[in-house]
């Protein structure tokens, strides 16, 4: 697909840690691997201890339609570790969470789901994580 990808933000901290996640899962999801890896090469990274409140993060709460159903959605997105789907909290090692990680607010991208279709997302917000969500 020939879309131009939208620029993304990531924390020094955050990319390092998604690049030993990336690597740690080349053999049991390559094709996510791959997918992360290419999203982190094309990544602006903030230096240590800058943080951009417009960009995803992990522990961030972003809300985001989906352009084929117009359907809008609240995730947060969490290390594989955190991940709940009853609570809305999504791993950044799927195929959503690859395409979330350092996007901004107004921006949108193509995203291939686990059943291999093509799906379009924008992001409509992205907020901080609220003190009793990071404590729980």
């Amino acid at each position: 697909m020939s879309t131009k990808r939208p620029a993304i933000t990531v924390t020094a901290a955050d990319h390092a840690m998604l690049s030993r996640i990336a690597a740690g899962a080349a053999h049991t999801m390559p094709e996510l691997a791959a997918e992360l890896t290419h999203e982190l090469d094309r990544a602006r990274i903030l230096p240590e201890g800058r943080v951009s409140h417009d960009h995803a993060r992990i522990g961030s709460r972003i809300v985001y339609r989906d352009e084929t159903t117009k359907r809008e959605a609240i995730i947060t997105l969490v290390w594989p570790q955190d991940a709940d789907i009853e609570k809305n909290r999504i791993s950044v090692m799927t195929p959503i969470g690859v395409a979330l990680i350092g996007m901004a607010a107004e921006r949108s991208i193509d995203w291939t789901t686990r059943s291999g279709d093509v799906k379009r997302l924008t992001v409509l917000e992205v907020r901080e994580p609220a003190e009793e969500e990071a404590a729980s």
